[in-house]
């Protein structure tokens, strides 16, 4: 007997399924990168910083008395105000009867511990919100927030230059220069044309072999800034110096110099996992917890340049 698909359609399995699970894809994680981490905090919930100010002087007569000034002084605080938990339940009824179930189980630790620190990343991401909304932040009589200049509120190569101008204004070495910037900023340099003073290579080498995660994505080199992109720089719809933006995101500019990190931040319990066999429920229960604070902790080595993003 001949055997055709019209008659062993019982044989054929109308749908196969794979052995593999889909994950969804994950982009590159950088912000810890930027934040002096403390180790110096060993207890507590709030730490404190003195700080002296700069010595002036005085015009001298001879034979006058010298007079003396005190320092200026204050202090800085922050706190660990972070706890953050991720966690994930599975019934034995769910084990016995899944095919994927081992590999689901073992997904969900290294699935905790990314979430936790895709937290940390947003968190850090957002701390241009210490700056004033709404305000140009002059420091020395130069502006760290400010909208882009481009048609539209988009990126124009003089907001590298005037970024880098404040900051020099502030004070701040022109060394180990970085810009983080949304993906849509990344699309306006791509499609200028005329784009000059500008290198493919970055100049400070080591930040994708030191950061958190690898293959960080370097888009330019722009008048000294090493750019890369993020998903997950903070929203910032507000009006500046009478420039408004609609759909507006906060790209940041800053020296990643290790001594003079724009962020400061600790780590009271670093992600750490924890598991248990639930006999009431019959189930096995896993979750990762972790504490932390951050904080912006020079302003002066912050600008932010607010874009929209809809002109994609």
């Amino acid at each position: 007997m001949a055997m055709e698909t019209g008659n062993s359609g019982h044989l054929i399995r109308s749908e196969v399924w794979s052995s593999q699970l889909k994950e969804v894809l994950e982009d590159e994680l950088q912000a810890t990168t930027y934040v002096n981490w403390m180790s110096e905090f060993p207890d507590g919930d709030t730490f404190t910083i003195p700080s002296i100010g700069q010595a002036v002087t005085d015009n001298y007569s001879e034979n006058s008395a010298v007079k003396y000034r005190a320092l200026d002084t204050g202090e800085f605080q922050f706190s660990i105000d972070q706890y953050k938990s991720s966690g994930h339940y599975i019934t034995n009824k769910a084990k016995q009867d899944g095919f994927y179930m081992n590999q689901l189980i073992s997904s969900f630790v290294p699935k905790q511990a990314r979430a936790i620190l895709e937290a940390v990343e947003v968190k850090i991401m957002g701390l241009e919100s210490e700056q004033t909304s709404g305000d140009l932040n002059n420091i020395n009589g130069a502006p760290h927030r400010f909208v882009a200049s481009g048609t539209n509120e988009v990126f124009a190569i003089a907001d590298f230059a005037k970024a880098r101008y404040s900051l020099k204004k502030a004070n701040v070495p022109d060394t180990n220069l970085i810009a983080i910037v949304d993906p849509s900023v990344e699309y306006t340099l791509n499609t200028l044309s005329n784009l000059v003073n500008v290198s493919n290579n970055p100049r400070w080498e080591g930040i994708v072999s030191d950061g958190i995660a690898t293959g960080m994505k370097f888009v330019k080199n722009v008048y000294g800034f090493d750019v890369y992109t993020s998903n997950y720089l903070a929203d910032a719809n507000e009006t500046v110096d009478s420039v408004t933006t609609a759909a507006g995101k906060a790209n940041m500019f800053f020296s990643a110099a290790s001594d003079i990190l724009p962020f400061v931040g600790a780590w009271r319990q670093m992600p750490q996992v924890d598991s248990e066999y639930n006999k009431d429920f019959q189930r096995e229960e896993y979750v990762t917890t972790a504490r932390y604070g951050v904080k912006l902790y020079r302003p002066e080595n912050l600008v932010c340049v607010l874009s929209d993003t809809d002109q994609v």
